[in-house]
């Protein structure tokens, strides 16, 4: 039996406990005291569980590779799996409740609470450098301050869409001073190489696997301009499945191991999921994937929140500015699901 197995008889004696304490934390009016939502004939409180997969998530393709969500629950609920092609991809999931748990950066969890989507941080996945601006391979282009009058591909919402404010921001640009082409990041890269853009604002893997196959340029990188993997949770689920919830924590902190232990495996994974060379996954595993860090959000993560909060508001995107941001900085991490999975 596995470390996520051996948590399972715990986490069921302690769900309507967690349920009652969440409804308090979360929502809550609507849950009668003592109800844990379990489903009919079930030890779960729900039957079906729908989260995502992204190639930009390295643990989720362990979790689902080696189904221990699957193992933990038993064949009395049905798990699905949707992939997210991009941080704004999973917020459209998680918006229109076809996914519980979806995979983002943070500043586009942020976004997306900041503009009224019931979201929260339940873990975080990773630490990555997986942003940079990106030129093709005959491209004169060395400097940001050289976009200025250039058309840049670029996904909205996203972390690498973020990254490209900041960094024309330090080359005392503005979004104005180039034309963005918004398109998901796969496109971003095939305009780039057909040459309807003179730049890209690229995410791994499919960036280091530009710089490979096509000779791609990074030009530019900033380690500190990139957010950290959230892991997010619609309220719902979080107020009414806490159990559930608790599971996909679990696996998530046991892929964690895993994954440290065997960096080979994980980068054939990345490799076979994104249909990229082996040595490509390599790079984005060892050398742009920080995993070896506390699951647990809080303080570090609020931090970076804060940091990337004026260039979001600033950026147009946010309805109510401002004070919006600051609301969903105050209201977006919701912990317990770590904390209990990392004791």
């Amino acid at each position: 039996m596995n470390t996520l197995a051996r948590r399972i008889t715990a986490a069921v004696a302690v769900a309507g406990t967690m349920t009652l304490v969440m409804t308090g934390c979360v929502q809550g009016e609507n849950a009668a005291a003592g109800d844990s939502g379990a489903s009919e004939g079930s030890e779960w409180s729900t039957a079906e569980l729908s989260l995502d997969w992204a190639t930009y998530n390295p643990l989720s393709l362990v979790v689902k590779d080696q189904g221990l969500i699957e193992e933990a629950l038993g064949d009395s609920v049905t798990v699905e799996w949707l992939q997210s092609a991009g941080s704004n991809k999973a917020n459209e999931l998680l918006r229109s409740g076809a996914i519980d748990v979806g995979s983002t950066a943070g500043s586009a969890a942020l976004l997306a609470r900041a503009n009224g989507s019931p979201i929260k941080v339940i873990d975080i996945y990773s630490q990555p450098e997986w942003s940079a601006i990106v030129v093709g391979a005959d491209s004169e282009i060395t400097e940001v301050s050289e976009l200025a009058g250039t058309s840049v591909a670029a996904t909205k919402g996203t972390d690498p869409y973020f990254f490209l404010l900041q960094a024309l921001g330090e080359a005392g640009l503005t979004i104005d001073d180039v034309e963005v082409q918004n398109v998901q990041h796969a496109d971003g890269r095939a305009l780039l190489e057909g040459g309807s853009v003179q730049a890209w604002a690229g995410l791994d893997p499919i960036m280091a696997a530009a710089e490979v196959e096509s000779g791609a340029k990074l030009i530019y990188r900033n380690v500190d301009f990139n957010t950290y993997g959230f892991l997010n949770a619609t309220e719902d689920f979080i107020e009414n499945h806490a159990d559930v919830a608790q599971v996909v924590v679990d696996a998530y902190e046991e892929a964690r191991v895993w994954a440290l232990e065997n960096p080979e495996e994980l980068a054939q994974l990345l490799a076979d999921a994104a249909s990229i060379d082996i040595e490509v996954a390599r790079t984005v595993i060892t050398e742009r994937s920080n995993l070896d860090v506390s699951g647990v959000p809080g303080d570090a993560q609020i931090a970076v929140l804060e940091t990337i909060a004026p260039v979001i508001v600033e950026s147009g995107d946010v309805q109510g500015g401002q004070q919006s941001v600051d609301d969903a900085i105050a209201s977006i991490v919701f912990s317990d699901f770590a904390e209990k999975a990392t004791e």
